[in-house]
């Protein structure tokens, strides 16, 4: 099998992507063995040639984080219908694991990340480009929260970092990149309209 749709949901961290594509997966659970999920996360850069200390400055909201090269190089291979070797990432040790999931192709494939619009080469390779416009103090609100609970992370390195480095680059290559987006998802994730409007069109192409 190879790809015939590549659907890419960009926007800034807490902005609700994850969620809209894990209802977008729900809608379309008739054709879940169809459909592939890739993370952009999963391709931040390997950082085991650094100290924690050094790790623990990177701006990870800075297009150069991402290894957008190898992400572009494994949308290739699959539309091919060739597998991947997707590399898993550790936010807790700021770099990758030494394992790897082997992922093969699906006929629909959904990416979701906060910088998939910044490379034109990376935009290229997508059929659909959506972006989840969310408040940025929800966003902010939501980033607390799960980088609290879930990667070990005090309030205060959550904020710090969000000052630094979150809302700069949000400014500098992710608002700018809205303009990329074939259609602009509001109200984070839960937006039953577009929801509604973008499984219709997968269900038409994954039926034919």
């Amino acid at each position: 099998m190879s790809v015939d749709l590549v659907i890419a949901i960009a926007g800034p961290s807490g902005s609700g992507k994850t969620l809209f594509t894990e209802n977008l997966v729900a809608a379309l659970a008739e054709q879940h063995d169809k459909i592939r999920v890739l993370r952009e996360d999963n391709y931040y850069r390997s950082q085991d040639h650094l100290p924690m200390a050094e790790r623990e400055k990177t701006n990870y909201d800075h297009p150069d984080a991402f290894e957008h090269e190898l992400l572009e190089a494994h949308l290739a291979q699959l539309r091919k219908g060739e597998s991947i070797e997707v590399p898993q990432y550790c936010y807790k040790t700021h770099t990758r694991l030494k394992t790897t999931e082997t992922t093969t192709p699906r006929s629909v494939v959904i990416i979701e990340g906060i910088l998939l619009f910044s490379c034109e080469r990376l935009r290229s390779q997508f059929d659909i480009k959506l972006y989840v416009d969310t408040p940025l103090d929800i966003c902010l609100l939501r980033r607390v929260k799960r980088d609290s609970l879930t990667r070990g992370r005090s309030v205060e390195s959550v904020l710090s970092q969000y000052e630094k480095t979150v809302r700069p680059m949000f400014h500098e290559f992710i608002a700018p990149s809205r303009k990329f987006a074939d259609m602009v998802v509001t109200n984070g994730g839960d937006n039953p309209v577009a929801l509604s409007v973008i499984q219709s069109h997968l269900q038409t192409q994954i039926n034919e």
